[in-house]
């Protein structure tokens, strides 16, 4: 069996070079790739990785398992990210808001030998989609999104690495859902039909009411910040709104790409650098 992170903490912390040399290893995809999707560099995401591991060989012996072993790297990584953000060249020109996104293309291509080049093509068509909407958020937005979206912590744990409420962290998250559902849109073959007045039988709120908004309402849901009556008038409402359905099954076909996004191989190049840097450490400190 996988010896768990608090396993390797406790025996890391007493100077257990293999328990150290485990617990980088099993994290460094993450970090890997937390700092593509908020430096999209490849340059910079290794110095973050670099950093951050190394950052964490210094610290472990200061970790009391407060926080869960993923939490505290992520939040050494985030503190890396923006001091190179600051300094990148790409952090002016790119970011751009929530309301001027524009279509692009950076992603990891990859064939699959299952799928007819017609649905490569399409999948690499959605990958690119997906790793452009990702970048082109504020970084505000796009933190929040890779840590709970990509990485999978939970909203508890993205608002510690954040510093932020666990509520401002979810007002975060909805906007960057919605950004990053309309981009793919196009591509993800549902039929989207407009929005239109809902029956008066079907409104969540009342006779004549349009359609609300669903698509922050269903991230909402998904969060678990509405009631339950809330919740059962929303489902009433897309039993009759087909609109509404396709734009609900569009966002949970997002929220599936983004967990399902490629975990980078981190280069040998970079995995000996840091090696050997850990070891240093580790013997100027013995």
């Amino acid at each position: 069996m996988e010896t768990s992170d608090a396993t390797l903490i406790d025996r890391a912390r007493t100077g257990d070079r293999r328990a150290l040399d485990e617990l980088l290893t099993r994290h460094q995809r993450r970090v890997y790739r937390f700092g593509l999707k908020m430096c999209r560099d490849p340059e910079d995401a290794k110095d973050i990785l670099q950093e951050t591991l190394l950052a964490a060989a210094r610290t472990v012996k200061d970790f009391r398992g407060a926080s869960s072993v993923s939490t505290w790297m992520y939040t050494i990584a985030r503190s890396f990210c923006i001091k190179k953000r600051r300094r990148s060249k790409f952090a002016p020109a790119e970011e751009t808001s929530l309301d001027q996104r524009e279509p692009g293309a950076e992603a990891r291509q990859v064939a699959d030998p299952g799928r007819t080049p017609d649905e490569s093509l399409a999948g690499r068509q959605i990958e690119q989609a997906l790793e452009t909407a990702i970048g082109r958020l504020d970084p505000m937005y796009r933190e929040v999104l890779v840590l709970r979206d990509v990485e999978g912590l939970s909203a508890p744990e993205v608002a510690e690495v954040m510093g932020l409420s666990v509520e401002a962290v979810k007002s975060r998250l909805h906007r960057a859902r919605v950004a990053v559902r309309e981009a793919l849109v196009p591509l993800l073959g549902i039929p989207e039909a407009p929005a239109a007045a809902a029956p008066a039988a079907q409104a969540p709120a009342g006779p004549g009411v349009a359609c609300p908004d669903i698509v922050q309402l269903f991230s909402r849901h998904l969060e678990g910040e509405i009631s339950a009556n809330v919740c059962a008038d929303m489902e009433k409402h897309l039993a009759g709104c087909p609109a509404c359905q396709s734009r609900c099954d569009s966002l949970q076909r997002t929220l599936a790409l983004c967990k399902a996004a490629p975990m980078p191989e981190v280069p040998a190049k970079v995995q000996a650098s840091v090696r050997q840097a850990i070891k240093k450490f580790v013997e100027l400190h013995s």
